[in-house]
């Protein structure tokens, strides 16, 4: 049976990765809807990001425009790595689609309240406003929810202050309420996803599928970085999210509690990774991935792609 799932995202090129992941796994994946906030950037590029991306994929899932800001701090983007418009190296033209009616917070309550027996999974790629606010406005949804698997947050550094990581610090109040909900979650930090890259081998045999989206995604993990960012290798946060769903046996983590700071290190993630607080696991932290094997498997779905 495939597993129900909502993307919430702020394109940015892992998360388009991810979304064309998705869309290369409908064996497995049922793909409800996709929901925009603003992150990487500003919520109107997110969301044309989005359409862009399942235009390439020639998809219709329903697509809808969320949160443009935080629920406390002003906004904080992240042009300076993702490029003016988040998906730089891409070379996609403007979408072709638009976006579907409604705010994606009503969509996501929509959803899990018409999921199915089981549940449906939430995957957030970015920020986790669209998330909190769901869950504060309808508080119902919670046990139709069959797990949270999101990207975000950090064991050890940051990548955006020394303490957090860049998804947590842009919402970390929104980010305490969904590790306050009391649902089961997955949590792709920082330590597990940088160890998500591809070799140039793998990386070049992208760039020969011979289809647009491998020669978009070939684009976008070879273009030019600030700061020697990617000189080794461009990390693809946001996919871990889709292929835990599609392979968790190249995974490994532990039960943990994680406890999201909102004051003086915004968004600090703290995990108890060694169990020393007695407190109960609130999230299963991944800690490992066999990127080797996962980018070999990534490579069949994507050349299934127009």
């Amino acid at each position: 049976m495939r597993e129900a799932i909502a993307i919430d995202t702020d394109p940015g090129q892992d998360d388009a990765v991810a979304l064309l992941l998705a869309f290369a796994s409908a064996d497995l994946l049922d793909l409800r809807a996709i929901t925009t906030v603003a992150g990487n950037v500003g919520v109107a590029q997110t969301t044309a990001n989005a359409l862009r991306i399942r235009d390439l994929a020639g998809a219709d899932t329903p697509i809808h425009r969320g949160a443009d800001a935080p629920l406390v701090f002003p906004l904080e983007t992240a042009e300076f790595v993702c490029g003016p418009d988040g998906l730089a190296g891409a070379g996609l033209p403007p979408p072709a689609s638009a976006a579907a009616p409604g705010h994606a917070v009503q969509a996501l309550i929509a959803l899990c309240r018409a999921a199915p027996e089981e549940g449906i999974t939430l995957c957030p790629l970015g920020p986790l406003t669209n998330i909190a606010l769901a869950f504060r406005l309808a508080p119902d949804i919670l046990p139709r929810i069959r797990r949270i698997v999101l990207m975000g947050g950090a064991v050890a550094l940051g990548n955006i202050t020394p303490a957090a990581e860049f998804n947590f610090h842009v919402d970390p109040h929104a980010a305490a309420i969904v590790f306050g909900a009391g649902r089961p979650i997955a949590m792709f930090g920082l330590g597990v996803t940088l160890q998500a890259i591809a070799s140039h081998a793998q990386v070049a045999r992208i760039g020969a599928l011979g289809n647009a989206a491998g020669r978009a995604i070939h684009g976008m993990l070879t273009r030019p970085r600030p700061g020697g960012l990617g000189s080794v290798g461009h990390p693809m946060h946001d996919a871990c999210v889709i292929a835990f769903l599609l392979w968790p046996e190249l995974f490994a983590g532990r039960d943990c509690f994680v406890e999201i700071a909102t004051g003086a290190l915004r968004g600090r993630s703290t995990i108890d990774w060694n169990g020393r607080t007695g407190r109960a696991a609130n999230a299963h932290v991944v800690g490992s991935v066999q990127a080797h094997d996962l980018f070999e498997r990534m490579i069949e779905r994507l050349a299934t792609l127009p």
